[in-house]
């Protein structure tokens, strides 16, 4: 197994970074090729400034982004659910690198689309301060579908499985290290 853990939060001292850093113990005690982005290092414009208009050169961090993805069979993502979504910076991050020609193709005189990350599989960990049912329940989880159903499946990534540890703002200590032994299995069950 070839995995690329993307950490889709801009603070490296984040709850997001410590699961991160569980689920690659996990991932490396099972054993498998493991690579990982923290978006809280790359270097790059969030802004997809004339959408597919026009091309837009791709940041020295952002062509190896798309390396990793190419290299990989099982994508992580790891990110917070902020105001119902997810952080600008993994979103800009999806703008830029999820392009035509790498993600998906679109088909000459068709609304169907070749999915051009086919072959893969996915897990998205996510973090919320309200409880996990109730974003689902309220608002259907809009971080989640966008993330497996808009992005990921839309380019051919399947199976996308989904972990979310709500109410984190409460969280006791004994609940924050039950979470990070959950990251960790998760990384043992995925590799």
């Amino acid at each position: 197994m070839r995995t690329l853990i993307i950490v889709g939060h801009p603070d490296k001292k984040s709850l997001c970074a410590s699961l991160a850093d569980q689920y690659e113990k996990g991932a490396m005690e099972k054993g498998g090729d493991i690579a990982r982005i923290n978006l809280y290092d790359l270097s790059f414009n969030l802004n997809l400034k004339a959408g597919y208009r026009n091309s837009q050169n791709l940041e020295a961090d952002l062509i190896e982004a798309q390396r990793l993805i190419k290299w990989s069979n099982h994508l992580v993502f790891i990110f917070p659910v902020w105001w119902g979504g997810v952080p600008a910076i993994l979103k800009g991050f999806l703008d830029r690198i999820m392009l035509p020609g790498f993600a998906f193709k679109y088909r000459e005189n068709s609304h169907q689309w070749d999915k051009l990350l086919s072959g893969r599989s996915a897990r998205l960990i996510v973090t919320s301060d309200a409880p996990a049912w109730w974003l689902y329940l309220n608002y259907f989880h809009p971080a989640v579908n966008m993330m497996k159903k808009a992005v990921l499946e839309f380019c051919g990534v399947s199976p996308v499985e989904i972990t979310s540890f709500g109410s984190i703002r409460e969280s006791s200590e004994k609940k924050l290290e039950d979470i990070l032994y959950k990251a960790f299995r998760a990384g043992l069950d995925d590799n």
